[in-house]
């Protein structure tokens, strides 16, 4: 499953996915990763929540950004969630290109079983008409 938490830079949207994210670790059966741009937010999250600063590790196309996604999964079988927040800059997604990556990802769900929240600097319309259903918050 894939759900968006969408709209304009600056307006709550990494606040918002902390808070889901610290309060789903106190439910989850398995393991959840958060992917950010940077490590700022490392204090802010539960002690249990794996951060993963995804501009470590040379990230400059869609494909190797679905290409990481998938190592982290074939090395935790146990992961169940995966935040993401910074969508657009840490997966190298330009704007005509997000219902393409997205069905990627939400292939890449279904076939493994990890559900993804993804925080990304949209407008509603700017969501593909596919994920208009997954958009959970629109700030």
């Amino acid at each position: 499953m894939v759900q968006l938490i969408i709209g304009e830079k600056g307006k709550g949207k990494t606040k918002y996915l902390l808070d889901k994210v610290n309060s789903e670790i106190q439910n989850a059966s398995g393991n959840i990763v958060y992917l950010d741009k940077n490590a700022k937010h490392m204090y802010e999250l539960n002690n249990k929540i794996r951060l993963i600063d995804v501009s470590s590790y040379l990230v400059n196309s869609a494909d190797e950004f679905a290409g990481f996604i998938c190592g982290i999964i074939s090395q935790d079988h146990d992961l169940q969630q995966m935040y993401v927040d910074s969508f657009l800059k840490i997966a190298c997604v330009e704007e005509d290109a997000i219902e393409a990556v997205l069905d990627k990802l939400n292939a890449i769900s279904e076939k493994f079983g990890v559900d993804f929240i993804i925080s990304a600097s949209v407008t509603e319309g700017q969501v593909p008409d596919s994920y208009k259903d997954k958009v959970i918050v629109s700030l």
